[in-house]
């Protein structure tokens, strides 16, 4: 089976004609093109967008929020009136793409048309909790996946692996009380948006399924590598997840924009290699990764290139 890829010119217009932002379409170019140059991308088995419908958005968000973000977009403002997050006149329909073309990448590897998939889409979404779009990010691209693995395809257990250098803060917060979905974090401390701290480990029946791991600024492959070595791995065979999804930030990257770690491309490809392994012991493999940040663009494009080489097994 071959890796998938999930791309579509409509995740470069989010924002597009916007000057000055770190979250712009470029972004997109960077990793298409890093992946077109290579001749890797004649190997993908393409994945194509769709828009989510309402009931998939619902299956992570409350309707409340969906309004007031739909709102929002529709009544022309810069940014949603929740948080942090520059929207534009088409930002709705391209969040709404992006999370269904998540969904059919999540569907192209449960069903076993492909091994794993790499979803290239914008906007991210790992700190958009069920309530709030904030953080450059409307909808979770990454917990809405992994609710629609549960209902639609029947799989018990998720776990989500986010190495971006922020917290998914928004991820967390939607499966801090639920056993069933795992969440492991690597994110610099303290850095946007200030959560993430260790002792957040999850409440009630789903105390211990939810891991941090805050590592101060220059912190690179022995702290990050080795949490997943030895932290991430322990950890799945007792929770054996049915399906790895990774909220694959590369601005964790040394040189990035917004953070100060220092993971190379041969990391980023070691960090790849140990999710995939952990996936073959409990998920037959299965692995699907979505882009979230990443802002310096040749370190975006070079990291994200040896991501998928190591997902395509080159």
């Amino acid at each position: 089976m071959s890796t998938a890829l999930l791309s579509g010119p409509i995740y470069r217009e989010h924002l597009a004609g916007r000057t000055g932002h770190p979250e712009r379409p470029e972004r997109y170019d960077a990793v298409m093109r890093a992946l077109e140059k290579s001749g890797l991308v004649r190997d993908l088995l393409p994945i194509k967008p769709r828009a989510a419908t309402e009931e998939e958005l619902l299956l992570c968000h409350t309707a409340k929020y969906l309004a007031i973000a739909k709102r929002d977009v529709d009544g022309g403002l810069p940014s949603l009136s929740t948080g942090d997050t520059d929207i534009g006149p088409n930002s709705w329909d391209v969040a709404a793409h992006a999370v269904g073309g998540v969904l059919n990448a999540v569907d192209a590897v449960i069903s076993g048309e492909a091994r794993n998939a790499f979803c290239a889409v914008r906007p991210p979404g790992h700190h958009a909790s069920a309530s709030r779009g904030m953080g450059f990010c409307l909808f979770n691209n990454v917990a809405i996946a992994a609710r629609y693995a549960q209902r639609k395809h029947g799989l018990e257990r998720v776990m989500i692996v986010d190495w971006d250098v922020h917290h998914g803060n928004g991820t967390q917060d939607i499966f801090y009380s639920d056993a069933s979905v795992f969440f492991f974090s690597t994110h610099q401390w303290p850095l946007y948006p200030g959560t993430g701290r260790a002792d957040e480990t999850g409440e009630g029946q789903a105390v211990g399924t939810t891991m941090n791991f805050p590592f101060t600024a220059g912190s690179g492959r022995a702290e990050i590598l080795g949490a997943v070595r030895n932290d991430l791995m322990p950890a799945a065979l007792e929770f054996r997840p049915d399906l790895l999804l990774i909220s694959a930030g590369f601005d964790s990257r040394i040189g990035d924009l917004l953070g100060q770690f220092t993971l190379t491309d041969d990391d980023f490809a070691d960090l790849t290699r140990s999710v995939m392994e952990v996936a073959e012991r409990h998920a037959g493999g299965r692995v699907v990764s979505l882009l979230e940040g990443g802002y310096n663009l040749s370190g975006l494009a070079s990291a994200a290139l040896r991501h998928v080489e190591t997902l395509a097994g080159h």
